[in-house]
Order: C-alpha cells, then structure tokens, then sequence
C-alpha cells in the first residue's frame, strides 16, 4: 500500500520533526507543569489525536482549502490565538490547575488536558498548512490507494507524537510535581505554563503565514 523507500524516508523526517522542540512540545510542558506527569501525557495523546485529524483532512483534500480561502485561514488563526489567551488568562490566576496528588479528582483535569491539546492543535492554521506540504511527498500516487498511504502516514506520526511528546509531558509533569510542593513554587509555575500559553498566542497571531 505504500511506497517502502519513501515510508523510510517519512520515519526519518517525522521523528526529526518530532524530537523538535515546538509550539506542540511547550505547550504539553506548560500543561505537564501544571497538571503533573499524567495530565501531561494526556494533553500529548490530544495534540497527537489532532494530527491525525489534519492527516484524515489533507487525504481528502479539506486542508488545501486554506490556499484557496485566505479568510478561513486568517478566521482559524485568530480563533486559535484567542484560545491560548483563554488558557494564559487561566493559568495566570491559577484556575484548573488540577496537580495530582491534591486530593481533587484528576480525571476532569486529564479530559480538559486532551481536549485542550487537540483543539490548540486543530484551530492552528500552520499545522494545516504543514500537512498539505509535507505527507503528500511521501504518497506515491502509482500505487493507487492514495488516502489509504495518507492514513498510514497519519497514524505512524500519531504514534511517533504520543510516545515522543508523551514522554516530554510526563517527564515536566515528574519534575514540577516535586517542586509543586511549596506554594510559592506552584505560583511561579502557574505564571510560566500562563507566560507560555500567551507566547504561543502572540507567534500565532503574529506570523500570518
């Protein structure tokens, strides 16, 4: 179903790109900083999970529509830096800040945790754009079963992003929940996970391609 010599050559970019500190990964550690190793890991599984949606979305040709609609890529933009300002806002107050070990049920915290991931992820116009230009080179449309070579590479890089990012999150939510001890200590995490949230909003709305 695909071509083995590019599906090699897509392992290697794609573990390159997701070894990449990015947006992506400073956001699971703000998250992974605030919530603990657990809620980290999740807000990874929902970054990687919208990954796979914008992969569904390039086979099917949905994602070139911001080529040709610079409106919808611009409305998608601001809404998606809008987000973050919400999350820095949070964050900056201390709000959801669920840290395990505190008595409070996690599992409230560990959903918002994955949703957030995913929705910061899928309101993120470059991503969209990143797919469109990226996982066609490595599609071999001689070999027929063109959205079914999109799948493929969209689940291997929703792999890669879990067990990659997923790592870093859990690694940041072990460290900050040993610091997370002193309240002053909470605090200061509390406005960097914020400070974070508000950097990825300004780069987003900044850049507008």
């Amino acid at each position: 179903m695909v071509d083995t010599s590019l599906y090699a050559a897509f392992l290697i970019a794609a573990f390159a790109l997701c070894m990449t500190p990015g947006p992506d990964m400073m956001f699971i550690v703000a998250v992974g900083g605030r919530g603990g190793p657990l809620t980290g890991l999740t807000a990874a599984v929902g970054v990687a999970c919208a990954m796979f949606v914008h992969a569904v979305a390039a086979s099917l040709g949905l994602s070139a529509l911001f080529l040709t609609l610079p409106a919808l890529y611009h409305a998608l933009r601001w809404a998606g830096a809008a987000y973050l300002l919400f999350l820095a806002v949070k964050a900056f107050r201390g709000d959801d800040g669920n840290g395990e070990g505190t008595g409070a049920d996690p599992g409230p915290g560990r959903r918002r945790a994955f949703w957030r991931g995913a929705v910061t992820n899928l309101l993120n116009p470059k991503v969209i754009l990143f797919n469109v230009s990226f996982l066609p080179q490595f599609v071999n449309p001689a070999l027929g079963h063109v959205r079914e070579q999109f799948l493929v590479l969209g689940c291997t890089i929703t792999v890669m992003g879990v067990l990659v990012d997923g790592s870093v999150g859990l690694l940041s939510g072990k460290l900050t929940a040993l610091l997370r001890r002193s309240r002053r200590v909470a605090r200061g995490l509390d406005y960097f996970s914020g400070t974070v949230f508000a950097g990825l909003a300004v780069r987003l709305a900044a850049t507008p391609k």
